[in-house]
């Protein structure tokens, strides 16, 4: 798994235009990582696959292959008999491509069938068939449709359900992460049993919940103060962490001299006091499963709040 990526969530949809020419930027640029999923929908997934096949067209990519592309099962196919269609649906309709580097699991919550709603109604939330739905998944790696699978926003608890069953492990389980949220139970756990970890929010995360909070990453006194002494970017310097804890980072940006920025994170490396300094942040989550959903309605069989990872 590339050690770098490009991820292509956003609260609000931009042009499928706007996509793609971000996506060939960022392929430009020596990215070979691109993060997309269902629920992020055509105006993601079909960009990112137009993006590739554009690439290889015009030489930037010698083969498909060459560009390792993550996708993502939502909540309303959580479902062991629609596993497999969705994926399906995803590579054919939306990606055309015969198959995605890695299929992730995105919520450990399930949702009933139907269309993809943001945000979601609470009363829609059922209960999860860990097990079965792993099962499934591992049906889509045998069938050669995803060549490695995981999971993401897997506590230690949700991955323990999985692994109880599994014959094919999770090989990823892709969290939020950062140095605000540095995640070193669930990092110790993963290590242990052999699951490679990736980060979403390498820079603080996305406003997803309409809540107005200030970046905790990018306006952190902390980085700021080591960014200016290397005479780095805040953003440079959590990357760079996020990179010395062995963890993949996926970023999002449509600019293309940040994402510029964002690769410079290599030929160097944090200092033991650098180190020392942002291990002693204050942690703080941004991402909740609360924020999948509306306020209104209640919950049903599903505790929301076991959820969201928040070991520390």
């Amino acid at each position: 798994m590339p050690a770098v990526g490009m991820g292509t969530a956003l609260p609000i949809p931009v042009p499928h235009e706007v996509t793609k020419d971000a996506v060939l930027a960022a392929i430009e640029l020596g990215f070979c990582h691109l993060d997309t999923a269902a629920m992020y929908g055509t105006a993601t997934e079909g960009p990112v696959g137009e993006a590739v096949a554009d690439a290889v067209r015009r030489g930037l990519l010698r083969s498909r292959e060459e560009v390792f592309v993550t996708s993502k099962l939502w909540c309303t196919t959580c479902h062991p008999d629609l596993v497999l269609p969705s994926l399906r649906g995803t590579l054919l309709r939306k990606l055309q491509m015969e198959y995605v580097d890695l299929y992730l699991i995105h919520w450990p919550v399930c949702m009933k069938p139907g269309p993809i709603t943001w945000p979601a109604k609470r009363e829609d939330a059922v209960p999860f068939d860990f097990e079965a739905v792993w099962l499934a998944m591992e049906e889509c790696h045998r069938l050669g449709l995803a060549k490695a699978i995981g999971v993401s926003n897997f506590t230690t608890k949700h991955l323990e359900r999985v692994m109880s069953v599994a014959t094919i492990p999770p090989a990823v389980n892709q969290v939020e992460l950062n140095p605000v949220w540095q995640q070193r139970t669930l990092r110790a756990y993963c290590a242990e049993k052999g699951i490679h970890v990736a980060a979403y929010s390498p820079l603080g995360g996305q406003n997803w919940n309409g809540s107005g909070e200030a970046n905790a990453v990018l306006e952190s006194e902390v980085l700021a103060e080591i960014a200016q002494a290397r005479g780095k970017t805040v953003a440079q310097i959590s990357l760079r962490w996020i990179h010395e804890q062995g963890v993949t980072w996926i970023v999002k940006s449509y600019n293309k001299e940040r994402l510029k920025q964002n690769l410079d994170i290599f030929g160097w490396e944090l200092t033991d006091e650098d180190r020392l300094k942002i291990s002693q942040i204050p942690q703080r989550k941004f991402v909740t499963a609360i924020a999948l959903f509306s306020p209104e309605g209640e919950f049903t069989s599903v505790d929301l709040s076991e959820m969201d990872i928040v070991q520390e």
